[in-house]
């Protein structure tokens, strides 16, 4: 078992090599799920593919158990204009993988291959270990996990892989991006005529930088609002605007569902507000929940993550935990430590071993 194990660690830096060595951009991913459904089914492993998506199921797959989602996403950002490295180049120096996507998310994907096969001709396990290797993770897109959850077997819990040190981000905040009209009527600014909707605007932005939501979770800390961009439909320096648009960046707290921030919001300001998405809500496992113990039994800590992955977009109970550092992730230069992997390997085996 040991020897197989120290098999599938390097097949994983494999692996993660050849992911980096080829683009795969949100929306962009069908190279890479070539590839990984070409491994797995080197492996012995019938993986089915929908869209950009990559899954499977263990061999003794049995309807009458639960069923365990391995997660992480395929898809990376485009690298930015900092890098001085190739980013499409995997180069390993000093117990580093240096590529685009390396750190986010593709240590985490290969550990969880690594982790899936493992498991996967166990005929003794008390779940079901489902793997799937998903897209558009980075632009939270229709065509990824959303999707492909309804082609899944039902899912009782998931582990969903992006870099956090290996320890357990419990939370994690919902992002609800809002559009904000403020309507006035236009006129001539020399003659003072006309209502002028940026002044409109200005209250209600006022009422954004100073509101605060009562409850503070000890997780995700407080409801944060942000105006970001603003504008008017004229560019012409005489006429007031007759509207003024502004958009607000709002990090929503597991206490808190959407419709209760957009009730409150709404009752408080005079432009109108519409949400361009309610699809990333906020999400928390129960700190009881056997992933969770399981966890905490290998001294693990957790925490409230502050960014949105595809765990707000699934509806079961999911960890999401990996190996690789968020602070690397969308960098120039991005890498993992080689070390992490196989760490990460050998500390998903031990949380699972307690469930599985």
């Amino acid at each position: 078992m040991n020897d197989q194990l120290t098999i599938l660690k390097k097949e994983a830096l494999t692996l993660l090599h050849k992911l980096i060595s080829t683009p795969s951009f949100s929306k962009e991913e069908d190279a890479t799920a070539t590839i990984l459904q070409t491994y797995l089914a080197e492996k012995g492993v019938t993986a089915q593919r929908y869209l950009n998506n990559v899954w499977a199921v263990n061999r003794y797959f049995d309807e009458s158990k639960p069923s365990l989602l391995l997660n992480s996403h395929h898809d990376t950002v485009k690298p930015n204009k900092a890098y001085t490295l190739d980013p499409f180049s995997p180069i390993e120096k000093d117990d580093k993988l240096f590529g685009l996507g390396s750190n986010d998310a593709g240590g985490c994907l290969v550990s969880l291959i690594a982790v899936f096969l493992h498991y996967y001709n166990r005929n003794d396990l008390a779940y079901n270990v489902v793997l799937a290797a998903t897209a558009e993770e980075e632009i939270s897109g229709l065509n990824g996990i959303e999707k492909l959850v309804h082609e899944l077997p039902a899912i009782a819990c998931g582990i969903v892989g992006e870099p956090t040190l290996m320890q357990m981000a419990i939370a994690e905040r919902g992002l609800l991006v809002l559009d904000v009209t403020a309507t006035g009527k236009a006129g001539h600014a020399a003659r003072e005529e006309g209502e002028n909707a940026l002044y409109k605007a200005l209250s209600d932005i006022e009422w954004f930088r100073n509101h605060r939501f009562e409850k503070v979770s000890p997780l995700l800390g407080e409801v944060k609002m942000t105006v970001t961009v603003i504008d008017t439909e004229n560019k012409a320096h005489n006429v007031v605007p007759s509207q003024c648009h502004f958009v607000v960046d709002t990090r929503v707290n597991e206490l808190y569902t959407f419709e209760e921030v957009l009730s409150t919001i709404q009752s408080h300001v005079a432009g109108e507000v519409t949400p361009r998405s309610t699809r990333l809500r906020s999400t928390s496992i129960p700190m009881d929940h056997p992933l969770v113990k399981a966890g905490l039994a290998l001294n693990r800590t957790y925490y409230g993550s502050p960014t949105t992955s595809d765990k707000a977009l699934m509806p079961f109970p999911t960890l999401k935990m990996g190996p690789g550092d968020s602070a690397r992730s969308h960098t120039a230069d991005e890498y993992i430590h080689l070390g992490e992997i196989r760490d990460g390997i050998d500390l998903y085996i031990q949380l699972l071993n307690q469930l599985l």
